[in-house]
């Protein structure tokens, strides 16, 4: 804490740079043509009693110093509030995580209504189908993607009993186009209740 009310000390006072004319620097000529009066380098004099000077920085220093201050008591006596801004402003500067499409044709059929399209939606769909979850769904899920619902019945090496469950909630399932989007995370979107 000392460090940075030192640091913003130092950068909050002012600081003069003065190089008397004819000091010894060589003076930069122009190439160019250039009329008599715009040659004439202006020259403003900036030159401060020395006290003025030194009494001015440390006024300098003094304000900074009670500037930084009161600002560091502000903020102390306003964590909460500063923290929301802060949190606020950096989710609204992230990019967005997701890829999945809020307006896709499909949606629906993603674990929304009665029916669940067996090419994109998550395993988590099926759980509303009892005995589906999460057997069957994940025999479903991990196979594809079908043409049709047809095609889940020749899913190879599979439990006779999973199949009669599977049949049982067959007017339930739709096949839509495999989306990119969706089709990657069926079985495992990283969501967890």
């Amino acid at each position: 804490m000392a460090r940075f009310l030192v640091a913003a000390a130092l950068l909050a006072s002012p600081a003069a740079a003065y190089v008397a004319p004819g000091s010894g620097m060589p003076q930069r000529q122009s190439a160019l043509p250039t009329s008599s009066a715009a040659a004439q380098p202006m020259l403003f004099d900036f030159e401060e009693p020395a006290a003025e000077a030194q009494s001015t920085g440390a006024c300098g220093v003094l304000a900074a110093g009670f500037g930084v201050g009161a600002v560091l008591g502000w903020l102390n006596s306003h964590k909460q509030q500063v923290a929301g801004v802060a949190a606020a402003a950096a989710v609204a500067m992230a990019p967005v995580a997701a890829n999945a499409w809020v307006n896709y044709e499909g949606l629906e059929f993603l674990g929304g209504s009665d029916k669940v399209d067996i090419n994109n939606a998550n395993i988590q769909a099926y759980r509303q189908f009892p005995g589906m979850f999460p057997t069957a769904a994940a025999v479903i899920c991990t196979h594809g993607p079908y043409n049709n619902v047809g095609d889940i019945f020749s899913i190879p090496n599979v439990d006779p009993r999973l199949m009669e469950v599977i049949k049982k909630y067959e007017k339930n399932l739709v096949c839509l186009p495999a989306n990119p989007s969706y089709f990657i995370d069926r079985v495992n979107n990283g969501m967890y209740r």
